[in-house]
């Protein structure tokens, strides 16, 4: 037996939960942004960490048709603060590449909520990686 032994990690899921009226705010805030972008933070709950309770808004941040664009050196230290949201009018909830390239440098989970121009919405949840990630709505 060496002195060394090979670490194995395994890819451990989070059940990561969402709380409705915390969904609905993330909707309704995507409609209403509708032709443009909605971007913020998620917050979760300090005691069920694993539970998105709030969206944190960010001073400066600059919503476009086709971006948002989060200062990042605006968000005070706050270690409740887990990952993003933003919408995409195309209402196609999958990361772009700008995405998968914030998801790995920010947060461990981010909510990408697609918005139609009839007001449906669509939504997926994906991690650091740009893996699909469930989470429960409670």
């Amino acid at each position: 037996m060496g002195l060394f032994r090979r670490k194995t990690t395994q890819h451990l899921t989070h059940p990561w939960k969402i709380t409705r009226k915390c969904l609905e705010l993330i909707f309704e805030s995507s409609k209403s942004n509708y032709p443009k972008e909605f971007g913020a933070l998620l917050r979760v709950d300090r005691v069920d960490k694993n539970t998105i309770i709030e969206v944190v808004l960010l001073p400066g941040t600059i919503s476009g048709d086709s971006h948002a664009i989060f200062y990042l050196h605006m968000l005070p230290i706050d270690y409740s603060v887990v990952g993003t949201v933003h919408s995409h009018p195309s209402s196609i909830a999958r990361p772009s590449d700008a995405d998968l390239d914030l998801f790995s440098h920010f947060g461990k989970i981010h909510i990408i909520v697609g918005v139609s121009a009839y007001g449906d919405v669509s939504w997926q949840a994906y991690d650091y990686a740009g893996r699909g990630v469930v989470i429960e709505v409670i």
